[in-house]
């Protein structure tokens, strides 16, 4: 018997079939049937599904002799399972790598429940994803078995069939089965859910949902959305014959409410001649399933009264929303010419020579270089008035209290960025801020450069999508210092940006604590045992995949594979981390305790301090982790597809920082075999830091306060000290 059960109804999908089943046919784990059903399709479906039951004997085709819809040809396939577990997949959607394996291992986990809810991404034709947006309920739901009425917030996810999984014996039991009609989710999902005794959730994304060009079926104009009555009838039909369930009919009446409010809402689902007959019906069944006592709020108190009212209640709001949206319109042009003026005003007084203003990653807090150089002078400096530009007041809420901050846009921040004399930050400022004569602009940069950036992405189309370039150039015509902490780093920043700024060796400041060896309780928080070895996984975003995210390691292979007394903790590229990256299993291994999940620390450098090893494929942190002489292996499996589709600066697998894995097997055996500390990898280690680290020394954020903040002389980074040169700002500007 099985573990598993797929059951994929098709009709008419032969342009998608093939991505379906291979997505089935390659997960990792194999302990499955996948039962085909042919829903008489009159395109080339069945011959595709011939084609691959031909060739492997897990896949059972049935051809059915007429055209029965969707429930049916879901119920044809049921007939056959002989899995534990039920898994009903569109035949246009996809799993994704490792689906299988990861739900195989959560029902194990949660010994067998009756349905495991997952999570899905949504794939756009046009080549975006977007993860499921209540996946935290997921998140919240914990580790434990639970039923519907004590996490109530389950029902709140998107109704439908093929986010779960169902023991078949569960289903066998209960007699469940799918009825025909447009809508056959409904009188399938809210049964099983509100009958089962046991639910587990998977915070994963393991299934794609297709998002077509010319949507699914029930984004179609057509009459036959009548038919959600009749699938909500069989929904109170089936609570009505079990009185332990009759406590959720309240929220069924409303939600059934609410469920045909949406359609008749959508512009483009009724024809308009079907619309008020489509009211009444709903209007008459809410009436005629209304609980007693049950309370109607104001969205559904609408089906109380008759078309005509709802009509004109609609055309209100409607006109109301536009009128607002004017309104606010001409609100936003009020206040724009009130901050512009509230600028000019305080432009005019003189600039406040011990005013800083810092930023970092755009506006997300006190992070990175600038975060180093404010602490220092607070430090040395104190006569400086420094002041933190932040997003909002929840990136305020994370500050220190007594580190003072604008709230970008406010009338503080225009005071203030009009006073300024010094400005300090890792990447742009906003356009709409102009610099006055005589501020002065230092640019830190967020590392050393190694993929192509500024103007050299004008040869690069696919890594500069959405990216204007001469307008992030003339921002970068305000850069009066670049700090470097290479020749390399100098010689990429000047080819990216060809402005009138100055390069100075500096060094990087974040990277000081790291060269000084400053203190971390990365691993006391996280609870890694004394003796750990830390594997630090930190891979970069990929520019030819829209996503940006590109899965290079099966992360629960990989810390399995470490063994024991080793660690491994994966650190997202910053830009990945709200995406679905995190849904692809990260989040859920790092539930489990397989993995630690470091994407989220805000602060870097307590993470390389902690990790005893770097594995990295062409992420910048290597050149600053190389500053703890510690290994670096790097896995390079896909660096032509990398370096093709983004440029870079360097062939970093001819001049690496440590041993070079070009698959995973090579990976797994530079650890098993012990290589990844051998005395090859240091002399790498030593050759990289002499090239991409010479100018950092320590003492790069106090080099920056004295040189740039407070005009003092201070000697330049041992790596190029020249006996009788002076030292001070002249001695560390590059020629």
């Amino acid at each position: 018997m099985p573990r598993f059960s797929v059951i994929v109804p098709c009709f008419k999908v032969q342009g998608f079939l093939r991505e379906c089943l291979d997505s089935v046919l390659s997960q990792s784990y194999g302990d499955f049937e996948l039962i085909a059903v042919d829903d008489r399709s009159p395109d080339g479906c069945g011959a595709i599904l011939d084609e691959y039951a031909g060739r492997d004997p897990r896949v059972t085709v049935l051809h059915l002799p007429e055209n029965v819809g969707l429930g049916r040809a879901r119920n044809a396939g049921l007939a056959l399972a002989t899995g534990d577990y039920l898994f009903f997949m569109d035949s246009d959607d996809t799993l994704t790598p490792g689906a299988l394996r990861a739900v195989a291992d959560r029902l194990a986990e949660a010994a067998d429940p009756d349905v495991l809810v997952f999570d899905y991404a949504r794939t756009y034709w046009w080549g975006g994803t977007r993860r499921n947006v209540l996946a935290e309920i997921l998140a919240e739901a914990g580790a434990d078995t639970f039923t519907a009425a004590q996490y109530p917030k389950i029902l709140d996810l998107l109704m439908v069939v093929w986010n779960k999984v169902y023991r078949r014996a569960f289903v066998a039991a209960e007699g469940f089965s799918f009825p025909p009609g447009y809508y056959e989710d409904t009188p399938w999902t809210f049964p099983v859910m509100l009958s089962a005794r046991r639910i587990a959730v998977l915070d994963r994304i393991c299934l794609n949902y297709r998002q077509r060009r010319q949507g699914n079926i029930l984004s179609t104009t057509s009459a036959k959305h009548f038919d959600v009555h009749d699938q909500y009838e069989r929904v109170f039909a089936f609570v009505e014959q079990r009185p332990g369930l009759a406590h959720w009919r309240p929220y069924l009446h409303r939600k059934m409410g609410e469920h045909c409010l949406d359609i008749l809402a959508k512009p483009d689902r009724l024809p308009p001649r079907d619309k008020a007959e489509f009211f009444r019906r709903t209007a008459q069944m809410f009436r005629a399933h209304r609980p007693e006592g049950a309370v109607v709020d104001g969205g559904t108190g609408a089906l109380e009264g008759s078309w005509t009212a709802y009509r004109i209640r609609r055309q209100t709001a409607r006109a109301g929303q536009e009128a607002a949206r004017r309104a606010g319109l001409v609100r936003d042009a009020a206040a724009a010419r009130a901050r512009a003026g509230w600028a000019s005003l305080h432009a005019l007084r003189p600039l406040d020579p011990r005013l800083v203003l810092y930023s970092a990653s755009s506006h997300r807090g006190m992070l990175g270089d600038p975060a180093a150089v404010y602490a220092t002078a607070r430090e040395i400096a104190p006569l400086l008035h420094g002041v933190w530009a932040v997003r909002d007041e929840e990136t305020a809420a994370l500050l220190p209290p007594d580190v003072e901050h604008v709230i970008v846009g406010s009338r503080r921040y225009l005071e203030v960025a009009a006073r300024a004399k010094f400005f300090v930050n890792d990447v742009n400022w906003p356009g709409a801020l102009a610099k006055r004569p005589g501020s002065v602009h230092i640019h830190t940069h967020q590392g050393t450069p190694l993929k192509y950036l500024g103007a050299d992405l004008l040869d690069k189309p696919g890594a500069r999508l959405g990216f204007d370039v001469p307008q992030m150039l003339r921002r970068a015509d305000r850069w009066d210092y670049s700090l470097v902490a290479s020749r390399h780093a100098e010689l990429a920043w000047e080819r990216a940006y060809p402005c009138h700024f100055t390069s100075l060796r500096t060094g990087s400041p974040r990277n000081d604590v790291l060269v000084n060896g400053g203190p971390s309780d990365f691993r006391e928080r996280h609870g890694i045992p004394a003796g750990h070895t830390v594997v630090l996984y930190a891979p970069t975003r990929r520019d030819y995949r829209r996503v940006g995210h590109v899965e290079r390691i099966d992360l629960a292979r990989f810390a399995a594979d470490l063994g024991e007394g080793r660690t491994l903790v994966v650190r997202l590229h910053p830009s990945l981390a709200n995406g679905p990256a995190r849904g692809a299993g990260l989040a859920e291994l790092a539930r489990r305790g397989i993995v630690i999940d470091a994407t989220d620390e805000p602060r870097l450098t307590d993470v390389l301090l902690a990790a005893d090893v770097l594995v990295t494929d062409y992420s910048s942190v290597m050149f600053d982790y190389a500053n703890l002489d510690r290994p670096i292996v790097l896995h390079a499996d896909d660096w032509p597809a990398f370096s093709a589709s983004r440029g870079a600066y360097v062939d970093i697998t001819a001049e690496p920082p440590g041993h070079v894995a070009r698959s995973y097997r090579e990976l797994a055996w530079l650890f098993a075999s012990g290589c990844w500390r051998d005395e090859e990898s240091a002399l790498l280690r030593a050759d990289f830091r002499a090239r991409y680290c010479e100018f950092d020394d320590g003492r790069a954020a106090e080099r920056v306060v004295r040189t740039l903040l407070l005009g003092e002389p201070m000697p330049e980074p041992a790596a190029l000290r020249i006996p009788g040169q002076p030292a001070g700002r002249d001695a560390l500007t590059s020629a």
